[in-house]
C-alpha cells in the first residue's frame, strides 16, 4: 500500500479526528474500540486523475480481523462498570449484565447467533469508517488540499501487493 498522500495529511487527520468526536460518542463504539477500527481501516483515493470525480473511501477488509479484540474491549468495559460509546453492544440482546458480556467474549454466549452480532459490528464499522472518509475528504476540499492530495495519488503506483 501507497502512503504517500496520507502521510502528506496527518494534520488535517488530527483535525478531523477531534470533529469527528461526536460522531463516535453517538456510535456505538466506545473511542478504544474505534482507534482499533481506524487501525484496521485503509483510506484510499478512488479516481485520483479527476478530483471532481475522485473520492476517498474507506478499505474496511480488515475489520473483520479486529471483532474478538473488539469484543474484548466490551467485555473489559462493561466487567468494570461502563457502557463503551453511545450505549454499545446491549442493542435489545435483553441485557444479561457481567457475566453474560463474559460468557458472549468467551464464545459462550446464548443464542447461538453470534456470526450476526459481529457482522453488524462490522458494518456499523464500515459504515462510520466511511463517514469519517467522507469528512476528511470535505476537509481537505474547503482547506484548499483537495486537488494536491489528488493529485500526490494519482502519481502513486498501483497497488498490486494485496
Amino acid at each position: 500500500m501507497n502512503n504517500g498522500w496520507t502521510d502528506q495529511v496527518v494534520g488535517e487527520r488530527m483535525t478531523v479526528d477531534k470533529e469527528f468526536t461526536q460522531d463516535v460518542i453517538d456510535s456505538e463504539f466506545s473511542n478504544q474500540e474505534w482507534n482499533l477500527i481506524m487501525s484496521a481501516v485503509e483510506f484510499e483515493i478512488e479516481n485520483p486523475e479527476s478530483p471532481a470525480d475522485a473520492r476517498i473511501v474507506a478499505n474496511t477488509e480488515k475489520v473483520a480481523t479486529i471483532v474478538p479484540e473488539l469484543d474484548d474491549i466490551n467485555a473489559q468495559m462493561q466487567a468494570m462498570g461502563g457502557a463503551p460509546g453511545g450505549g454499545s453492544r446491549d442493542r435489545g440482546s435483553g441485557g444479561g449484565g457481567i457475566v453474560d458480556s463474559v460468557k458472549s467474549a468467551l464464545g459462550m454466549g446464548g443464542d447461538g447467533g453470534d456470526d450476526e452480532p459481529d457482522q453488524k459490528r462490522i458494518d456499523a464499522a464500515s459504515e462510520l469508517a466511511g463517514r469519517y472518509g467522507e469528512e476528511l475528504q470535505a476537509h481537505l476540499e474547503s482547506k484548499g488540499r483537495w486537488e494536491e492530495v489528488c493529485a500526490v495519488a494519482a502519481r502513486a503506483p498501483a497497488d498490486d501487493e494485496r
